[in-house]
C-alpha cells in the first residue's frame, strides 16, 4: 500500500514513484509541481508496477553496466602463467576458482571483468591465444533479471511468503520469528551471538524435542551466494509442511534435531543486497588496510592460512588475522564444540559448481571413515539426480574442487563430527552467482532430497566395505 503524505514528504514520495516510471517509459513525461493530483500518482504507480522497476537500478546505482563474466580455459602451463599475469594486472573478481593461485591447465576460470577493462582483456587473451567465451555480456542486465520482480512481491505475512524469490536479511529474520511463533511444536529460535556489526546470529532448531542425534546446516557463508539462504528457508518449509504426511520426513523430525542457520554471514549478506552484489567476505575492519572482511570459510582453526588461503586482507580468500577472528565463525565453532557429542552431521551450503564435497579440503588424503562418508555422498547425489536429472560430482574437496585450508568441513570433521559435507549448488557457470529465481524451486527441491538422504543415513549404522577402493 502506498500512503499519501502531506507537504514535502508527499512530494518526495510521489517523485520517487514517478522517477521509477520514467526509467522505463519511452515517452517524455513532464510533471509540474502544482499539477500533482491523486490520479497522476495512481497512473505513475500503475506504470511502475506494470513495468516492474528492477532492483539493480536502485540497489547498485547501475555500477555493473557493461561488466562481463568470462570463462577462460588455459590449455598448457605457459598459458596458465600468462593468464595469471593478465588477471593480476587487471584485478578481476574471481568467481571460480577463488584466486589466481588455483588456476590450472584445462580447468575453467570464471572471472568478472569491469567494463573499462573488457576491451583490454579480450585483446590480451587473443594475443596469448588463450581460449575464452563470454558467459554474461552485461552483468547489470542479469542482476535486474534475477531480482526484477522484487518490488511487486507480497511479503507481509508468512502465509504469503514466497519461497521462490530471494529475500533480504530483514525479511529472512522476520520469517524466522514467524516460524518460531506459528510452529512452536516443531521450531525453536535462538541466537548464538552477534556479528561484527552487531547483528544477531539466529539459528532455528527443527524437530520434536531434544533428540540424541542432530544435524547442523548453515547457509550464506559467502555473501554473494544467495541460493544458500533460499535453500535453508525452503528446507524448513518442506520439513514443516510434509511432517505427518511424508513418512521419511516424519521419521527424521521425530528422531533427529536440525540446527539451521539460514544466514551465517549476516553482515556480508546485507552488504550484498545494498552495496556490492558480489561481496563474498565478512565486513570486519582490518587495521592499517582500507580493505574489509575475511573469508569465513578460511578462518577455521584447521591448517589455518595454508594452501588455498591468502594472508593479504584485500584478497577474497583472506584467512583473517588469526583463527576464529570473525565473531560469526567463533560463535558457530563454540556452538558446535558444545554440542559435538550430539551433532553427527555438518552440512554447509555454497554455490556454484554442482558438487558434494567432504574432507579433506587442505590435503590429498583419505579420511578414516572414508567408505561410510563416500556411501552417504553417493546416496545423496543419487537422490538429488532423481528429481530433475541434474548431475553432481562428489568426493574429497581437495581433489574434486581444489585445495583450501581453514575450511569449516575440515574443522567439523577434526572436532568429532563424523559426516561433514559442503554442497556447491547450481549451476556450473552459465549464471554463476546470479542463479535466476525461476531455478530456486528445482534447485531447492533436489537439494532437499540429498539432505534427507544424508540425514536418513544417520539413523542406520554404517558397515564399511573394506574391500572398496578409495576415491582419490
Amino acid at each position: 500500500m502506498i500512503r499519501l503524505r502531506s507537504g514535502s514528504a508527499r512530494l518526495t514520495g510521489i517523485m520517487e514513484v514517478i522517477s521509477c516510471s520514467l526509467m522505463f517509459s519511452s515517452r517524455l513525461i513532464v510533471v509540474h509541481q502544482s499539477a500533482f493530483r491523486v490520479p497522476a500518482l495512481l497512473t505513475s504507480v500503475m506504470i511502475c508496477s506494470s513495468l516492474l522497476c528492477p532492483a539493480g537500478a536502485f540497489l547498485y546505482n547501475n555500477r555493473y553496466v557493461g561488466d562481463q563474466v568470462l570463462r577462460i580455459i588455459p590449455t598448457n602451463e605457459q598459458e596458465v602463467q600468462a593468464l595469471k599475469g593478465i588477471l593480476g594486472l587487471m584485478k578481476v573478481d574471481f568467481w571460480q576458482p577463488n584466486s589466481a593461485s588455483l588456476i590450472h591447465q584445462n580447468r575453467s576460470v570464471d572471472v568478472h571483468v569491469k567494463n573499462h577493462d573488457i576491451r583490454g582483456m579480450h585483446e590480451r587473451l587473443t594475443d596469448e591465444k588463450i581460449q575464452y567465451q563470454v558467459l554474461i555480456s552485461n552483468l547489470q542486465k542479469e542482476i535486474e533479471k534475477q531480482t526484477g520482480h522484487r518490488f511487486s512481491r507480497k511479503r507481509r505475512a508468512e502465509s504469503q511468503y514466497d519461497y521462490e524469490v530471494y529475500h533480504s536479511l530483514e525479511e529472512i529474520q522476520k520469517w524466522m520469528f514467524e516460524m518460531n511463533r506459528t510452529q512452536p511444536d516443531l521450531v525453536a529460535l535462538f541466537s548464538i551471538g552477534k556479528s561484527y556489526e552487531g547483528r544477531p546470529l539466529y539459528v532455528l532448531q527443527l524437530g520434536k524435542g531434544n533428540q540424541k542425534k542432530a544435524v547442523w546446516i548453515d547457509c550464506g557463508v559467502h555473501a554473494r551466494e544467495w541460493i544458500g539462504p533460499a535453500f535453508c528457508q525452503w528446507f524448513v518449509k518442506e520439513a514443516i509442511n510434509s511432517y505427518q504426511y511424508d513418512s521419511a520426513m516424519t521419521k527424521l523430525l521425530n528422531q533427529l534435531s536440525f540446527y539451521i542457520m539460514p544466514v551465517f554471514n549476516v553482515d556480508g549478506y546485507h552488504y550484498s543486497w545494498n552495496t556490492d552484489r558480489f561481496w563474498r567476505k565478512t565486513r570486519s575492519k582490518i587495521r592499517k588496510f582500507h580493505c574489509r572482511g575475511v573469508d569465513a570459510n578460511r578462518n577455521w582453526k584447521v591448517k589455518w592460512c595454508d594452501e588455498g588461503a591468502s594472508s593479504h586482507p584485500c584478497d577474497d580468500t583472506y584467512c583473517g588475522p588469526f583463527p576464529e577472528s570473525e565473531p560469526e565463525v567463533k560463535a558457530v565453532a563454540k556452538f558446535l564444540r558444545k554440542n559435538k557429542k550430539r551433532i553427527k552431521a555438518y552440512i554447509s551450503i555454497h554455490a556454484y559448481a554442482q558438487m558434494l564435497l567432504y574432507p579433506y579440503s587442505y590435503k590429498y588424503a583419505m579420511i578414516p571413515n572414508f567408505n561410510c562418508v563416500e556411501s552417504a555422498a553417493s546416496s545423496a547425489v543419487k537422490a538429488l539426480y532423481s528429481a530433475y536429472g541434474v548431475r553432481y560430482r562428489y568426493g574429497p574437496a581437495s581433489t574434486t574442487l581444489y585445495v583450501s585450508s581453514g575450511s569449516s568441513i575440515d574443522w567439523a570433521y577434526k572436532n568429532g563430527i563424523p559426516y561433514a559435507f559442503a554442497f556447491e549448488l547450481r549451476d556450473t557457470g552459465y549464471f554463476g552467482f546470479l542463479l535466476p529465481e525461476s531455478l530456486i524451486k528445482p534447485t531447492c527441491t533436489e537439494t532437499t532430497r540429498a539432505v534427507k538422504a544424508i540425514a536418513s543415513g544417520l539413523l542406520k549404522k554404517c558397515n564399511p566395505d573394506k574391500d572398496r577402493l578409495p576415491y582419490i
